[in-house]
């Protein structure tokens, strides 16, 4: 038999598990990974309808189960906050010089990289499909196993970002058909609500013409007001400072998935330390749509 010619490239390790890979580790039945994936047993992301199961998450959920051997203790994750993008969020951790970088992607972007163990934390606004409010059920699917708590961050409020010379045309996501909508990546908890408005509306997604996608809140509401849109699923703090029209549509919670461990590591400590401070109040009761009575509270632990 060849041996393996060592000198050519080997395709790295999958960072993700499909059903039948994680079938053939476990040298289980594809019908059993659905049980372990719909009890909560088995770490799982479920992106665009289909279940990936984060490789190092998964091989560490087996080396927790084993029996007879000397646990192995988990590696400390990156210094990065991950998620959905937040202008009080990005301030606050600059203005605190907390030292944690950003990767700001979207929340389900955010919730699988933090399953993954990519960064230290991640902000979420994910709108249950069931309509049984926000973050709870997704975190609890995606993290059985991770020594990490939610905690409340804030309640904003998202709508219609329009120049206001349409203001009084588009009074609700039904009366954008034929309009151009800036859109969020699809990654994006804002992208996915949205999508999802407009279909209850019955406004077919053809019906919308798509700007640039824009990464995040304030590059949205920048294509509105700089005239490449003329409208965006955005909040209403930033439509106020760029002066244009809103028409509020939902109030949702913005949360914060932590890992315990880098809860209380110094960089995670300076930022929250800041976010109790009189700056941080001042400059958050100077922002449009924004409710923090709740900044703190527990919402979810493993």
């Amino acid at each position: 038999m060849r041996g393996r010619d060592l000198s050519e490239p080997q395709s790295p390790a999958p960072e993700f598990l499909t059903v039948r890979e994680l079938a053939a580790l476990l040298r289980i039945k594809e019908r059993k990974v659905y049980e372990l994936a719909s009890s909560g047993d088995v770490p799982v992301s479920r992106v665009t309808g289909k279940l990936l199961f984060p490789e190092r998450a998964i091989r560490a959920w087996i080396a927790g189960a084993s029996t007879g051997a000397e646990a192995v203790a988990e590696p400390k994750r990156p210094e990065v906050f991950l998620g959905s993008h937040d202008p009080l969020l990005e301030w606050a951790l600059r203005q605190s010089k907390c030292g944690l970088a950003s990767r700001f992607d979207g929340s389900h972007d955010g919730l699988t990289r933090f399953v993954a163990g990519e960064g230290v934390a991640a902000a979420l606004h994910i709108h249950e499909t069931e309509g049984k409010g926000w973050n709870v059920a997704s975190v609890t699917r995606a993290c059985a196993t991770a020594n990490a708590v939610l905690v409340a961050w804030a309640r904003r409020r998202r709508g219609l970002v329009l120049r206001k010379g349409d203001a009084a045309a588009i009074r609700s996501v039904g009366d954008l058909k034929g309009r151009v909508v800036a859109p969020r990546q699809a990654e994006s908890g804002t992208q996915v609500l949205f999508e999802r408005l407009l279909s209850e509306a019955g406004v077919p997604a053809s019906e919308v013409v798509l700007a640039e996608t824009a990464p995040s809140e304030t590059d949205a509401v920048q294509a509105v007001a700089g005239g490449a849109a003329d409208a965006c699923f955005g909040l209403e703090a930033v439509a106020r400072l760029h002066d244009l029209g809103f028409v509020p549509i939902v109030e949702e919670r913005f949360d914060l998935l932590v890992d315990r461990a880098g809860w209380f590591e110094p960089p995670f400590q300076r930022f929250w330390a800041f976010c109790g401070s009189e700056g941080f109040a001042r400059h958050a009761g100077g922002l449009a749509g924004y409710d923090l009575s709740e900044l703190g509270q527990v919402r979810w632990n493993a």
